[in-house]
C-alpha cells in the first residue's frame, strides 16, 4: 500500500518506488511534519521531533513546557495558539474571534483519487494508480470539519493536495485565508528558484539563496499572471539540472493565488501555495463546503531537470484531457501578423492556399471577424459574423478552407466586452464593477462578471451557437486584460471579495461544458500571449499560446523557463514575419522554424510575400518537423545550455525507449576565431550505438553523453541546428 498507517507511533507513510511522505500525530492532535525526500523504508519519529523549551514560544500542553506549535514543524498551521509563522489558513467566526483550534479526529486511506467539485485537478484513469490519504480535523466549538487530501501516484513522483472545509456548525463563518498546502522543512541551506517576467517576457528564471523572513510570489490580477508562474522551487545549494534534491510545488488554478517561504529564527523553512488571501473572504454557512484549488508537488533527486520531467509527465497524461491528449497537432497558421485587423474574405483565401502548397494543415482566422471590429475599440461581446469582411459568414469561409484539405480554426475573447458593443449597452451591469465608481478600461475593453450564472450561461449558448454554425476544429481562447473594479452587482456586500474566486469557477464550468459539448475542437488558450499559463488552465484546454513575443531570440528565454514546468506539447510556438514585430529584430527563417518547432509549429505571416527560396525551406522544416514532431511532443526534455547564461541555447528530447532523439542547438551571436566545442548530450542508453543524421559513423551513447558531440565552429549570428539521433 503507498500509504500505511503506523497506529503504534501514529505515523502516515506516503510512498512510492522513490518519494516518502511522512506525518505524525503529535499528542494525538496536530499533524507535524516528519519528512518529503527520496524514499526510506522506515523512519524513527523521536530521530526527527524533539523539542525544546524556546523562550516566548507558548506550549498548548501545559504537562509538556518544551513542547510549542512555534516550534513544531507542521502540516496545516493556524494563527493564534503559540504559532507566529505564517499560517496555512484563517477563519473569523461569528463573534468577531480568528481564533481556531482544528484537532485530529479520524482519517481514512482510499484507493485511487476522486475529483474536485467545480475545479481541475490532476486525475487518474484507474484507481491502481494512486492511493488518498483524508486526515479529517474538527474545531468542536465551531463545528467545523477540516479535511487534509493527500494522493500519491505510484508512477510518478507525485504528490497532490487540497483542504476542504465542511461546515457542520450553527452560525456563519468567513474563511480569510486558505492555503491548498503548506509544510514544513526542517532546514533552511536552499537556494529558491521561481519563473518571473511581464507581457511578451514570461517566465524568466530566478534563482537566489534562501533569506530569514518571508518570500512571496502572488498575482492579484484575477489571472495567474505575467508577472509570476503560480510555481516555486526549493533547490539544494548544489543542485543542477543533473544532480541535487529539488522540491517543486505548483498550483491548479488560473486565478490570484500566493506562494511563500519563511525561514524561522530556528533555520525551519515553512512553504505553501494556494488563493491569494488578499481581497479574499468567503462566506461559509451551515452545511455549506469549501474546496481550495489542488497543489501538486514534486520531488526530485536528479536535479531540476528531474523535476520538470516529472511535471511534464503529469500535466501531459494526467491533467491534460481530451482527444488531443495522445495527438500532434496540426501545424497551422495564424492571419493575425499578416493582416491584423484589415482583411477580406479574398484575402484569407489567398493566404490559405498558398498555406496549403507549404504543407500547412491548419487556417485560424483571428480577432476581427465579428462586429464592427475594425480596430480593438469595439464590438467584444457581439459574437455576429461581419459581412462586410466575410460575406458568406465563418461558414463559407470554413467550407472553403475544408474543401482545400485543411482544417479551420476561430479566434474568440468571450470573458470581455466592449463599451461599444450591443451587450454593454443591453447590460451595462454584467461586466466587473462597483456601483459609482469609474470603470477602467485595458485594450479598450471590460471583464464581464463570471461570477453571475446568466452570464456564463449566456457565453455557453452563444459559444454554442458559434462552434456549432461551420467546421470548427480549432478555437483560439484569449484573454486580453486583468481584472479592476473587482465586483459584482449579484453579489451582496458581505460576499463582494468572493467575486474573483467566483469568476474562476465560473470560466471553469463553461470551459467544462464547451469542451463536453465540442471533444473534437483543440483548444488554445491565450492571454496576451502566456498570461494564464497555469496547470489549471491545461485542465480544459491541451496547449496555449506561450508569448505575443515571436522574436526567435527572446522565445530562447521563454520557452527555456516554461520547460522548467510544463511540456513542449503545451507550447504553441509561430515562425512570424521580420523584422520582428515586437523587437524589431531580423533572424534568418531557419532560426525562426528551429525555434518554433521545439513546440508546437505554426506561422503568424504573410506567406504570399515569401521569395521562392523561403518557400521552399519552409516546405523542407514542415518535412522535417514532421520526423521529429512525435520525438519533441512526447519524449522526456534534458535542457542542455542556458539562454540566461550566454549565448549559446540546447536542448534535446529523447523517445522513452530511447532509441531515438532530437537536439537543438541555438547560437545568438557568433564569436570571431571561436574554440572547437564540444555539447555533451543526456537522455541516452549509454550502451547503444546511434547515428546523427543519418551519418555513416555512429557513436556510443555513454560518448555522445560522456565526451560529447563535435559542433560546427559559428560564423553567423542567429544561427541554429537541429540533429535527428537515432539508435542503430
Amino acid at each position: 500500500m503507498p500509504v500505511e498507517w503506523n497506529e503504534a507511533d501514529q505515523v502516515f507513510h506516503l510512498y512510492n518506488k522513490k518519494v516518502s511522505y511522512l506525518i505524525q500525530i503529535v499528542y494525538g492532535k496536530y499533524p507535524a511534519h516528519l519528512y518529503w525526500g527520496r524514499r526510506v523504508q522506515v523512519l524513527q519519529p523521536s530521530s526527527i521531533l524533539s523539542f525544546k523549551g524556546r523562550a516566548f514560544s507558548p506550549t498548548t500542553e501545559p504537562a509538556d513546557l518544551k513542547f510549542s506549535l512555534d516550534t513544531l514543524p507542521q502540516e496545516y498551521p493556524a494563527f493564534g495558539n503559540g504559532d507566529f509563522r505564517e499560517p496555512a489558513y484563517q477563519l473569523r467566526t461569528h463573534d468577531g474571534s480568528t481564533i481556531t483550534e482544528f484537532v485530529y479526529d479520524s482519517h481514512e486511506i482510499l484507493k485511487g483519487k476522486r475529483p474536485l467539485k467545480g475545479l481541475p485537478s490532476s486525475y487518474i484513469e484507474d484507481d491502481s494508480e494512486a492511493d488518498t490519504l483524508v486526515i479529517t480535523m474538527v474545531d468542536a466549538i465551531l463545528g467545523i470539519g477540516l479535511n487534509l487530501n493527500y494522493t500519491i501516484y505510484r508512477d510518478l513522483d507525485v504528490i497532490t493536495r487540497s483542504a476542504y472545509f465542511e461546515h457542520l456548525g450553527s452560525h456563519a463563518i468567513e474563511i480569510h485565508k486558505c492555503m491548498s498546502m503548506s509544510v514544513d522543512f526542517h532546514e533552511s541551506n536552499w537556494d529558491w528558484l521561481h519563473l518571473h517576467g511581464t507581457w511578451a517576457r514570461e517566465r524568466h528564471i530566478e534563482r537566489r539563496p534562501l533569506l530569514h523572513g518571508i518570500q512571496t510570489i502572488s498575482s492579484t490580477r484575477g489571472a495567474s499572471s505575467h508577472q509570476h508562474n503560480p510555481f516555486l522551487a526549493l533547490l539544494s545549494k548544489d543542485a543542477t539540472e543533473e544532480f541535487g534534491d529539488v522540491y517543486g510545488i505548483s498550483l491548479m488554478y488560473s486565478g490570484n493565488y500566493q506562494a511563500s517561504i519563511e525561514v524561522d529564527p530556528f533555520d525551519k523553512t515553512r512553504l505553501s501555495i494556494g488563493i491569494n488571501p488578499f481581497d479574499f473572504i468567503w462566506l461559509i454557512n451551515p452545511g455549506e463546503m469549501f474546496q481550495t484549488p489542488e497543489a501538486v508537488m514534486v520531488y526530485s533527486s536528479e536535479g531540476i531537470g528531474g523535476m520538470s520531467r516529472t511535471f511534464h509527465k503529469l500535466l501531459r497524461t494526467r491533467v491534460c484531457r481530451g482527444v488531443y491528449r495522445d495527438k500532434t497537432r496540426p501545424i497551422l497558421i495564424n492571419n493575425w501578423e499578416a493582416t491584423y485587423f484589415n482583411f477580406t474574405e479574398k484575402k484569407l483565401k489567398e493566404l490559405a492556399d498558398m498555406s496549403k502548397g507549404l504543407g500547412i494543415e491548419l487556417f485560424v482566422l483571428d480577432d476581427g471577424w465579428f462586429g464592427h471590429r475594425d480596430n480593438d475599440k469595439s464590438s467584444l461581446g457581439d459574437w455576429v459574423v461581419n459581412k462586410k469582411k466575410l460575406p458568406h459568414g465563418i461558414k463559407g469561409l470554413a467550407d472553403y478552407i475544408q474543401n482545400k484539405g485543411m482544417q479551420f480554426g476561430l479566434w474568440v475573447e468571450p470573458e470581455m466586452v466592449s463599451p461599444d458593443s450591443n451587450l454593454y449597452r443591453k447590460h451595462p451591469d454584467w461586466c466587473l464593477h462597483v456601483p459609482g465608481r469609474s470603470r477602467t478600461l485595458s485594450r479598450n475593453q471590460l471583464v464581464l462578471d463570471l461570477s453571475r450564472e446568466e452570464v456564463c450561461d449566456f457565453l455557453i449558448k452563444t459559444l454554442t451557437n458559434i462552434f456549432s454554425s461551420a467546421p470548427i476544429s480549432y478555437v483560439k481562447w484569449d484573454m486580453n486584460r486583468n481584472m479592476t473594479e473587482v465586483g459584482s452587482a449579484a453579489l451582496p456586500p458581505e460576499r463582494q471579495k468572493e467575486t474573483a474566486h467566483r469568476y474562476m469557477l465560473g470560466l471553469y464550468r463553461i470551459l467544462e461544458t464547451l469542451t463536453e459539448s465540442f471533444p473534437d475542437i483543440l483548444f488554445e488558450s491565450c492571454s496576451g500571449g502566456g498570461g494564464r499559463f497555469d496547470p489549471g488552465i491545461f485542465y480544459y484546454m491541451p496547449q496555449t499560446w506561450t508569448s505575443d513575443d515571436t522574436d526567435a531570440v527572446e522565445r530562447l528565454k521563454i520557452q527555456y523557463g516554461t520547460s522548467i514546468v510544463y511540456p513542449a506539447i503545451t507550447m504553441g510556438a509561430h515562425v512570424s514575419e521580420v523584422p520582428n514585430h515586437q523587437v524589431g529584430r531580423m533572424t534568418p527563417l531557419q532560426m525562426r522554424c528551429n525555434v518554433a518547432m521545439a513546440a508546437n509549429l505554426g506561422f503568424e505571416l504573410n506567406v504570399d510575400k515569401l521569395s521562392n527560396e523561403d518557400q521552399t525551406m519552409i516546405v523542407e522544416q514542415i518535412s522535417l518537423y514532421h520526423q521529429i514532431k512525435e520525438i519533441v511532443l512526447f519524449g522526456d526534455q534534458f535542457r542542455l545550455l542556458s539562454p540566461f547564461e550566454g549565448m549559446d541555447t540546447a536542448w534535446m528530447y529523447v523517445t522513452q525507449n530511447q532509441e531515438q532523439a532530437v537536439v537543438f542547438y541555438y547560437k545568438t551571436l557568433a564569436t570571431p576565431n571561436p574554440p572547437f566545442f564540444r555539447l555533451k548530450l543526456r537522455g541516452l542508453n549509454p550502451k547503444l550505438k546511434y547515428k546523427i543524421n543519418n551519418a555513416e559513423q555512429p557513436f556510443y551513447g555513454d560518448e555522445l553523453m560522456q565526451i560529447g558531440k563535435d559542433m560546427p565552429l559559428i560564423k553567423k549570428d542567429y544561427s541554429s541546428f537541429i540533429f535527428y539521433i537515432k539508435a542503430i
